[in-house]
């Protein structure tokens, strides 16, 4: 072997293993967020917890994620993309270890809280490959990474099925200390610090109203359906989310050092494709908790399987094994046709699956196989997106752009779960005096995440057309080009 295959063979070593450790990272952080899902009626009856205080574990790891995505990321680029992923996989060990040594309801919350700052390691993770890794490695990186989101999501429920059936609850937090202090352990040694904007001023006052503004927005249609979605707290909320964050939009436009780049933000490829970010985490929330309650509700339902939590669970698995192998296969299709088409082919896929959800209901393989369509379309989708940010955002705002993205498909989820479990209790039948989501109610849920991914194809299409139409033809060639390369 020359020196010079040796050379390229240790290069290509250390950016598997780099990406491997930051993969990690990321599914550890998605896990943490749906995790416990399945068995929280068992935790709640175990450590005795009120409906308010169990609710509470759930929405304090919502809440701190919000806030905590964008305003990290931002961080990110000021000190170091390195730093911050460091410090976001500690609160995820830290937070894990605190829920994972207590039965104490107030104590767990505060743990599952610090663990929703762990959120920002997928987009962190994103644009620390974007550049510390050879060009022609970043693709096939950041889909992988970028993919993680679904895939914690669609392992998440199994692991906790199997968890349940055979092991104290306490052994999910457990899992995600352990993950968590590995890839913080092997992101210290192995990747490389990256470079930053140098500034250090922090933005008080973008920090104080974008917090605020997205408290007053993710809180509502958390806790919508206890309140009621009419009551004058959630609509008070809402309210105080739009003026919050409308006065965010000003005052960062006059800021010398805004935690939110509104000119860049306003960018209409960037600005389509957080909206298609939206869409996307809505049809993708939608659909597993669309198959998990959908396989587990009774067969006198006329469509259900009487499933137990971990059959539910594994009804999943195929469609975050799928995400995680299609990462190379979205990224080749990128470097070929191009991010912004990409998107519109998973938004079209993800459709289909869902369609097929509507008009197949016999079979549980049937079901398996729509999920693991849509499962398809999302790994897809979610390597188009960071592709498009990464094209479209200043070299040394990658983090912070990529950040609000992936807050977008966050907010796209709680949106799904707000939307999702009002028309699941709106639409039910009576079995033996109790309501039970009917037949129909899905299916009008699953018509509308079909037309949310249908939404994120048109925008692709328009981001596409955007960058035929271009004045400057260079400039059209630099679209498709990632900002760190340029």
């Amino acid at each position: 072997m020359t020196d010079y295959q040796s050379t390229s063979a240790a290069s290509s070593t250390r950016a598997n293993l780099q990406t491997a450790a930051i993969g990690l990272g990321a599914l550890m952080a998605a896990l943490a967020q749906t995790l416990i899902l399945p068995l929280l009626p068992t935790i709640s009856a175990e450590i005795g917890a009120s409906g308010t205080q169990s609710s509470w574990l759930l929405t304090s790891t919502l809440l701190v994620a919000a806030v905590s995505v964008p305003i990290v990321s931002r961080l990110a680029d000021m000190f170091g993309r390195r730093l911050m992923l460091q410090v976001s996989l500690a609160a995820l060990a830290g937070g894990s270890v605190i829920a994972a040594l207590t039965d104490n309801v107030t104590i767990m919350i505060a743990g599952r809280a610090l663990q929703g700052m762990s959120a920002a390691a997928i987009p962190l993770g994103i644009s620390l490959l974007a550049v510390t890794l050879p060009e022609h490695r970043r693709g096939s990186a950041t889909a992988m990474v970028s993919a993680m989101l679904g895939v914690g999501g669609a392992l998440g429920l199994p692991l906790a099925g199997l968890i349940g059936e055979h092991f104290d609850y306490h052994v999910l937090y457990w899992i995600a200390a352990v993950g968590a202090v590995v890839s913080l352990g092997l992101v210290s040694v192995l990747v490389q610090e990256s470079e930053n904007s140098g500034e250090t001023r922090i933005d008080a006052a973008g920090v104080a109203l974008l917090a605020g503004g997205l408290v007053c927005l993710v809180l509502p249609l958390a806790q919508g359906s206890a309140w009621g979605w009419g009551s004058l707290r959630v609509l008070g909320l809402f309210t105080a989310s739009v003026l919050l964050l409308g006065l965010l939009v000003v005052v960062e436009r006059r800021a010398t050092a805004p935690l939110v780049d509104m000119t860049a933000l306003s960018n209409p490829p960037v600005a389509l494709t957080n909206i298609a970010s939206v869409f996307i985490g809505f049809a993708l929330f939608a659909s597993f908790v669309g198959t998990s309650n959908y396989v587990q509700a009774p067969r006198a339902s006329g469509y259900g399987f009487d499933a137990s939590v971990l059959t539910a669970g594994l009804t999943l698995l195929p469609s975050g094994l799928l995400m995680l192998a299609l990462s190379p296969v979205a990224s080749k299709l990128i470097s070929a046709w191009g991010p912004a088409r990409v998107l519109s082919l998973a938004g079209v896929i993800i459709a289909a699956g869902l369609v097929m959800r509507i008009l197949v209901t016999g079979s549980l393989w049937q079901i398996i196989v729509g999920s693991a369509i849509v499962g398809v379309g999302t790994g897809i989708g979610y390597a188009a997106l960071p592709s498009l940010i990464n094209a479209h955002s200043p070299a040394q705002e990658l983090a912070a752009a990529n950040g609000i993205n992936a807050l977008a498909r966050s907010l796209g989820s709680s949106l799904a779960s707000a939307v999702g479990g009002s028309i699941l209790a709106a639409i039910t039948i009576n079995l033996a005096g109790h309501g039970v989501a009917s037949l129909t109610g899905y299916r009008v849920l699953f018509a509308i995440c079909a037309g949310a991914a249908l939404t994120a194809a048109l925008s692709g299409l328009l981001i596409d057309r955007i960058g035929q139409t271009r004045s400057d033809p260079r400039e059209a060639e630099q679209a498709q080009t990632p900002a760190t390369a340029r």
